[in-house]
């Protein structure tokens, strides 16, 4: 990796809103390291940023919705040797459900990928961060993390739990200089849509959640962005 380039790190870099983040950061320069349960496509993503961006990105396979999955990958970062300036809490799984019928496991299997995973990876990374008193951690929550909707079970529960271990952070390591930032995307036209009979201008861009990324990142050392909120222009399904 580049000496000078500061590093992200991307959780399920493979796909939608993961992937929209790391083509942004690598134009823009950063060093990236990701990772996805899928192998052929971490290398396919490493060959396309590498022949597109000419950027430097680490990649290994690691299943997050298990706690060794998210140790491996902690290693791996820390083997690449380089202080993390931001932490992208990406991975994530929508399972259709109500919570009173929903398969048995759902809640815990959701949980693990969709909370867990975030946890225990925070954890791993933000004691570089605070010895340094720099860093910034971004979690992709979900409109679901402020209401709930028809079928969204599970999900729902994770994603409000996903939102409040964000708020926790943001008060606890502000005093260290990281920022944290909540972001609470409406659909987005991602994997989790595959198969629905709606047009694709019903729904967001990952793109546009990648520029506020970006955007908000960029912001003085002064000003932190706590919460962002999108929805689709109409409104949500």
């Amino acid at each position: 990796m580049s000496g000078n380039n500061k590093v992200i790190v991307v959780t399920g870099g493979t796909k939608g809103i993961g992937r929209a983040i790391i083509n942004k950061f690598a134009k823009s320069g950063f060093d990236l390291i990701t990772c996805s349960r899928n192998e052929e496509e971490l290398f396919d993503l490493q060959k396309d940023v590498k022949n597109t961006f000419d950027a430097r990105i680490n990649v290994v396979a690691a299943d997050l919705s298990k706690k060794e999955g998210v140790d491996q990958f902690i290693e791996f970062v820390k083997m690449v040797g380089k202080p993390v300036e931001i932490l992208v809490n990406n991975t994530g799984r929508f399972l259709p459900g109500e919570v009173h019928q929903e398969e048995e496991g759902t809640l815990e299997e959701l949980m693990n990928t969709n909370v867990f995973s975030a946890y225990h990876l925070s954890r791993g990374i933000i004691p570089g961060m605070k010895e340094r008193k720099q860093g910034y951690i971004f979690n992709i929550c979900s409109i679901a993390s402020l209401n709930a909707y028809p079928n969204g079970g599970s999900y729902t529960i994770t994603k409000f739990a996903m939102y409040g271990m964000s708020k926790a952070l943001r008060e606890e390591l502000k005093e260290y200089n990281i920022k944290v930032t909540s972001l609470l995307p409406g659909a987005t036209l991602t994997a989790s849509w595959e198969g629905v009979d709606l047009p694709e201008a019903r729904f967001m861009m990952p793109e546009d959640i990648a520029e506020l990324i970006y955007s908000t990142y960029k912001l003085s050392e002064r000003t932190v962005v706590e919460d962002i909120i999108l929805r689709p222009q109409l409104g949500d399904l």
